[in-house]
């Protein structure tokens, strides 16, 4: 195993939001999500699920119930006297909670309820923590899973860019269209395609600003 190239790998992922008219492949899809699915998991759970849209259509049907949803919480924020939030709301905001539009995939990714021995033979008898805190869990490895995936994406020379504007603004309307199931909740969706262009890279922190050592 190489460290400079998957240092390489990590450093030169972009998330993108123009993308060609090049269809994905089924074994793309598959290959990854079979790297998706090696992250780690609390106790090995493996929360997470992903539904693959690759239908035109329906990714279109999917933007218009995120702006569907945008335009309702704009309306509402101006009957409160919120006029230029709104306004920022959808003309900032919204182009960039659907920027997979043009992408030829679209993952949506789930993460399921956490489960484990640990949890169901100690933590719920004795309340170690409210119920909130395990679904916080399953978001936690769902997350770790997602990013396997994009790395893996781009290693295939494919372009992925994570958004969770239609989570935060649809995720039931997103839920009911692509049937599925009330227990999964919806992590983020990513656009999946062969890039268009390559965004600049952007800055990051200094590693001094992020990291501490205690010895």
């Amino acid at each position: 195993m190489s460290y400079p190239l998957i240092k390489a790998n990590m450093h030169e992922r972009r998330s993108v939001r123009k993308y060609t008219d090049a269809p994905v492949s089924v074994e793309d899809i598959q290959e990854i999500i079979d790297c998706a699915r090696y992250a780690p998991s609390d106790t090995n759970s493996q929360t997470w699920e992903f539904v693959v849209v690759l239908n035109r259509e329906k990714i279109a049907r999917i933007e218009e119930l995120t702006w569907e949803a945008l335009n309702r919480r704009a309306a509402e924020a101006t009957e409160r006297g919120l006029e230029k939030e709104a306004r920022l709301l959808v003309r900032s905001f919204g182009p960039y909670a659907t920027a997979f539009r043009d992408a030829p995939a679209l993952i949506v990714c789930l993460a399921t309820p956490y489960a484990s021995k640990f949890r169901e033979k100690i933590f719920d008898p004795i309340g170690l923590v409210p119920d909130e805190v395990w679904r916080e869990e399953g978001i936690k490895s769902s997350c770790l899973a997602s990013q396997n995936l994009m790395l893996a994406a781009h290693a295939r020379g494919l372009a992925t860019c994570p958004m969770t504007g239609p989570v935060l603004l649809a995720e039931e309307a997103l839920k009911e269209y692509l049937g599925i199931r009330d227990e999964a909740q919806v992590n983020m969706v990513i656009a999946l395609g062969v890039p268009a262009d390559t965004p600049a890279k952007l800055p990051r922190k200094p590693v001094e600003d992020i990291l501490t050592i205690i010895e």
